[in-house]
């Protein structure tokens, strides 16, 4: 992406927050308005991701009877899944691979697309009140994903701290202004350290996605013949999603630039000194730790997740961490018989990512159709579900090589959905975990579901 399109970019992600900013502050339609009234086949779906749109879709492709409404705060899809190929600087990835058009696929499917925050959720009533009236629903479908928690991971630090870190040190785990920061970043940057901290050890968007950037960010440093270095602050100890194959990738493609330093904990930064503070660990029974402060040029600081509040608002049952409780291994709230939950704000065991977003919303759609129909559905149906989830990350530029992991999803012991990982080692990778066919898939897999959502 060059700068042309950074500046697009901007822009775009601008317009998401000033939007529903904006509607906020006109007048907001009251309470007991209700726009539309139920049919009795009244779908309100709360979140356009990846999970939002594909359950839109396949509801009205099933049953165009149903009235579906996608309510979403932001006014334009930007994608978060392969971003991290544009901070990489790979060939042929622009603005417009990642940007989507709300209105697109709703024109075409029939479906309702309301660009509006919800502000409050009435289960009594079964009425979703937003920045743009109240809209009365039969089955709310709450796909709303997961936010930034700095302020769990570092309770000492105020507000203003915080504020001034996440704008200095972009998380860039969602799509939207942080990412579009950390790119500028990186854009300018020269021949500094590029520090990058994962999440720590906790539920969080995307797992391989801190490590597919270092090897990104390790790519953009090698083409442009830099001196700068990648240093991943982990406080895993080396055993990470897809660990093997990332470090065998880095190894061999990124030896003189990626330092990779697990057993750690990040207590402070100072972004005019531009210096990050962390203890480090000599193994796990280590407590007491070394301090250690190193100069950065570029910080790309990953915060702790947790689920968005809009599960908590609804009032359905929750875990301790805010993600729903589900009716054994369905996507059904265990609270509420006409709510169901989807993506990354489960507390099912399988992996936060894009694809299990695709599946969980393709099976959940069955399930509403089902109990729409005065049907039941029997949820163990296609258990187990090989490869429900297909994980790809870039690692390599000239030639492109990526790795792949699949999960299997089933049901575990206790009657929740959990998954088993198998990273591949690609026929054509010469014995190693990345290969150019897996490259050329991770860019096929992501054309597809774009298309899938916006054609």
């Amino acid at each position: 992406m060059n700068r042309r399109d950074s500046l697009k970019l901007a822009g775009l992600t601008m317009a998401t927050t000033v939007i529903p900013n904006s509607a906020i502050a006109s007048e907001t339609k009251k309470d007991n308005e209700i726009i539309k009234k139920v049919s009795g086949k009244s779908v309100i779906i709360v979140g356009g991701g990846f999970g939002g749109l594909t359950m839109a879709k396949v509801l009205k492709k099933q049953d165009a009877s149903i009235e579906v409404t996608v309510i979403e705060k932001n006014s334009i899809f930007i994608s978060a899944p392969f971003s991290n190929a544009l901070l990489g600087g790979l060939s042929e990835v622009s603005l417009e691979t990642f940007v989507g058009d709300y209105y697109q696929p709703a024109m075409k499917y029939g479906y309702d697309f309301v660009n509006a925050t919800v502000t409050k959720i009435d289960r009594d009533r079964k009425v979703v009140v937003t920045t743009d009236g109240s809209f009365a629903y039969d089955i709310l479908v709450l796909s709303p994903g997961v936010v930034y928690d700095y302020e769990r991971q570092f309770p000492l630090w105020s507000s203003e701290k915080i504020a001034k870190i996440s704008q200095s040190c972009p998380a860039g785990l969602m799509s939207g202004n942080g990412f579009v920061s950390l790119k500028r970043q990186l854009d300018d940057a020269k021949d500094g350290n590029i520090v990058i901290v994962p999440p720590p050890v906790d539920k969080y968007k995307c797992p391989p996605a801190p490590y597919e950037r270092a090897s990104m960010v390790a790519n953009l440093i090698k083409n442009r013949n830099g001196k700068g270095k990648v240093i991943i602050l982990d406080t895993r100890d080396g055993t990470f999603a897809k660990d093997k194959a990332f470090t065998e990738s880095w190894k061999d493609l990124y030896p003189d630039i990626i330092d990779y330093v697990g057993l750690t904990e990040v207590t402070d930064v100072d972004v005019d000194k531009k210096t990050i503070t962390y203890t480090e660990f000599a193994n796990q029974k280590d407590i007491k730790g070394v301090t250690k402060s190193i100069k950065y040029e570029v910080c790309n600081l990953m915060p702790i997740n947790k689920c968005s509040p809009i599960i908590k608002m609804s009032g359905i049952d929750t875990d301790e961490s805010g993600y729903a409780l589900m009716d054994g291994y369905s996507f059904k709230s265990k609270t509420d018989n006409h709510i169901y939950v989807i993506g990354d704000a489960v507390t099912h065991a399988i992996p936060a990512s894009g694809q299990t977003a695709i599946w969980s919303a393709n099976r959940a759609s069955l399930q509403i159709i089902a109990q729409l129909s005065n049907k039941v559905y029997d949820t163990k149906v296609g258990l187990p579900a090989k490869s429900a989830n297909i994980c790809l990350s870039m690692v390599g530029d000239k030639p492109e090589e990526a790795i792949v992991i699949t999960h299997t999803i089933d049901i575990d012991g206790n009657g929740m959905l959990m998954s088993k990982g198998n990273v591949h080692k690609p026929k054509d990778g010469a014995e190693k975990y990345r290969s150019q066919s897996t490259a050329k898939a991770t860019r096929e897999w992501f054309a597809g579901v774009m298309r899938e959502l916006f054609s």
